[in-house]
Order: structure tokens, then C-alpha cells, then sequence
């Protein structure tokens, strides 16, 4: 890592990662072999599904859960604003109609009331997004989906590792999608998976991660077969032997990675809470945090400029700021083919302009955490308006 840059995320592959990779690559199989469905088990294993199915990346992932649950033309989705385009994306590819919820002002989670306010009678499932790796509020969630008969998809690529009510992230919701990009809690490189403890689910994705065809080589290498056939129109969402080798080697860290961003967040927390130029995002008692991101919300009223300005100075003196996420039903491409517009999601609109996500990712040293908040601060401190 660049010491005079600290980015908000950032991989950790040590020397065992390496290692199993380099076996991988050894090997006779680098792609559908033994490896992906060890990587599999393990994961659900981990949080505790009967069924993990590997895929590309989460955007595949979120993609094959719309396979899965027969989204098709006609079909809304229920999904929050502030997320990653590829939430709403995974809907369209699909021929559904992405349906924005706004979020709650004190975690940035989607809001169950203005949820339950947007079904109609094409709504076909609900997908909260699990913001900075805080669950949504799945209780209230449920409940709105089984009184309304929907399905409910968690995109959980932010809380890898988090828990709600003493379950883990992943035995949330019918389907959860986790992410391991490099920023994510472990990284396969690219890559993701869906849990669920549907076999019905679980069948569909393996077909259409593969093409829609029922069988992959290494299967039909067991049975000394050639034999195959195409049922669904899939993709090659596949996820290699390398990947799974370099997965398997980064879960069996989780724990410590886990620690370590908890660790970093409550040194931001006890340093940030008596600012009166930032709030933080609230945690709920019954949650245990993930952490992929820490994200701050900027008091404008207490300062003398906007958030552009405190972001450049802040990237001008190495601190990796970004910010997550411009809300989904402001981007061009949705005002254009879906009609969306300023003011359908209120709380999310007025939010966004004051969010700034810190750096946090398990390698930050000591020295890199205080670096961090000095310079918030002083950036912060410098633009207040009593300055």
C-alpha cells in the first residue's frame, strides 16, 4: 500500500493465500472442479444454509437470484435508492421494473413503511441491501412479505459476517447475495455467491450460472460421461478453481478481519461522536456490524462549505474518501427508461449530499486509523462555521 495514500478499502492476501492459489494453478483443475463446491460448502457452512451456489461476482449473483425466484416482464421489485447500481441492474436484466424505496435517515437502510407503501399487485419481491454491513430490518421486512405473499432477497455484499438477532447474515431472507470483490470482507479477486436454504432456488442458479445446462465438466468427468443438455438460456457466471482456492484460504481469516474493522470503527466512534460537524450512522442493539464501510454524515449547517469541497481536501491529503452511493433513481440511465425523477425518495436525496465514506479495511495500521481522524477533523474544524 502507497503510505502516503490510505484508501477507503483495500484486500489482505498474505503468503498462505498466495500458496493456494499457486496449488490451484498445479493442478489439473483450474475451473469447475473440486474446489468450487469445498468453497461452497464452506461459506454456507458459515452462516449456516443448507446451500451456497458460487458465481462470477454479486452482480452475477443478484442476477441469478432474479433467475431463481421466476422474475420476468411485469414484475416489480421492491429495492432501497442507496445502493450499488447493480441492485436495481440485476432486476432489469431480468425484464423487471426496479421499484426505489427510500431509506432511513439515521442508517441508511431501507424503510420498511415507504416498503410497504410502494407494493401493487405486480410487486414480486422485496430486496433490502444490508448498507455499510448494518442488516436491514428484516423482522418488519418479513413480516411485509409474507403479508403480502413476496419473496425477499437479501443483498447482503456489504454484511458478510455481520448478525441480526443472533442469526448471521445469509439466513436472513429467502435468497442472500454476498460479494467477495477486493473491498469486500474476503475477495476471491471477483466473485459471489448466493445462500439459501431452498433446494428449488438452489438448482435454478446452478443451471444458469452455467449456461442453463444441467451439468458442468467436472460432474460429468465423475460419471466417465459426455453427455449434457441445455434446459434454460444461462450465463457463464462460473467462479474458477483459483478463485475458490484463494476464497477458502481469505474465510478461514474472516474472523480476524471481522475484529479488526469492529476494532477500527469504535476508535472512529469515540473520536467522531462529540463533533458537532458530523453525525454517525446509528447500530442497532440486536445487530452486530460488518463494517465494510465506516460512513460519516456531514452537519452542512455547521460548516461553510458543501461536501465536494471537504471530499477533495480530504483526497488532496491522502485519506481515500468516496462516497456510497449516488441514489440509484437519480442516475441517467433510470430517469431515462423508467421515469424516475428528484424528489421520489426524499430522505435519500438530501442524505446523499452530506455522506462521505472513511477509510476502513482490516491492513490499516494503528498510525493509518489516526492519520484518518486527524485529518477529518481538521478538515472538519477548519470549515466550521465558528472557525
Amino acid at each position: 500500500m502507497n503510505r502516503d495514500f490510505i484508501p477507503y478499502g483495500r484486500q489482505f492476501i498474505d503468503q498462505k493465500d498466495i500458496d493456494a492459489v499457486v496449488e490451484v494453478l498445479r493442478s489439473d483443475w483450474l475451473t469447475t472442479g473440486p474446489l468450487v463446491d469445498k468453497f461452497e460448502k464452506a461459506v454456507a457452512g458459515f452462516v449456516g444454509t443448507d446451500f451456497g451456489i458460487a458465481v462470477s461476482s454479486g452482480t452475477a449473483a443478484l442476477h441469478t437470484a432474479m433467475y431463481s425466484i421466476g422474475v420476468g416482464p411485469g414484475d416489480e421489485i421492491i429495492v432501497p435508492t442507496i445502493t450499488f447500481a447493480a441492485t436495481a441492474n440485476a432486476v432489469v436484466m431480468q425484464g423487471g421494473t426496479p421499484v426505489f424505496a427510500d431509506v432511513t435517515p439515521h442508517n441508511l437502510l431501507i424503510d420498511p413503511s415507504d416498503v410497504e407503501k410502494r407494493i401493487t399487485a405486480r410487486t414480486k419481491a422485496i430486496v433490502p441491501v444490508d448498507y455499510a454491513g448494518h442488516p436491514a430490518d428484516y423482522d418488519s421486512l418479513q413480516a411485509i412479505s409474507e403479508k403480502y405473499g413476496l419473496k425477499l432477497i437479501a443483498d447482503a455484499c456489504h454484511s458478510f459476517g455481520a448478525e441480526y438477532k443472533g442469526k448471521h447474515s445469509g439466513k436472513l431472507a429467502d435468497i442472500s447475495i454476498f460479494s467477495f470483490h477486493p473491498v469486500k470482507h474476503i475477495t476471491t479477486g471477483e466473485g459471489g455467491m448466493l445462500v439459501t436454504d431452498n433446494p428449488e432456488y438452489a438448482q435454478k442458479a446452478r443451471i444458469f450460472r452455467n449456461h442453463g445446462i444441467t451439468s458442468d465438466f467436472y460432474q460429468r468427468a465423475e460419471k466417465n460421461s459426455w453427455f449434457y443438455e441445455m434446459t434454460e438460456l444461462g450465463y457463464n457466471y462460473r467462479l474458477t478453481d483459483i478463485q475458490c482456492a484463494l476464497g477458502l484460504s481469505q474465510l478461514e481469516k474472516l474472523p480476524l478481519f471481522l475484529t479488526r474493522r469492529r476494532e477500527i470503527a469504535k476508535r472512529y466512534d469515540s473520536s467522531f461522536r462529540n463533533s458537532d460537524k458530523l453525525t454517525l450512522l446509528k447500530v442497532a442493539p440486536e445487530v452486530s456490524h460488518a463494517y465494510h464501510i465506516y460512513v460519516i454524515v456531514l452537519n452542512l449547517e455547521n460548516l461553510t462549505v458543501d461536501r465536494s469541497i471537504v471530499f477533495s481536501d480530504l483526497r488532496k491529503r491522502g485519506i481515500g474518501v468516496n462516497a456510497h452511493y449516488i441514489p440509484v433513481h437519480l442516475h441517467p440511465y433510470y430517469r431515462k427508461n423508467f421515469n424516475t425523477k428528484l424528489g421520489d425518495c426524499p430522505t435519500a436525496e438530501a442524505v446523499y449530499e452530506r455522506i462521505i465514506s472513511i477509510p476502513i479495511f482490516p491492513a490499516m495500521s494503528d498510525e493509518n486509523i489516526q492519520t484518518v481522524i486527524n485529518e477529518v477533523l481538521e478538515v472538519l474544524n477548519g470549515y466550521g462555521i465558528d472557525a
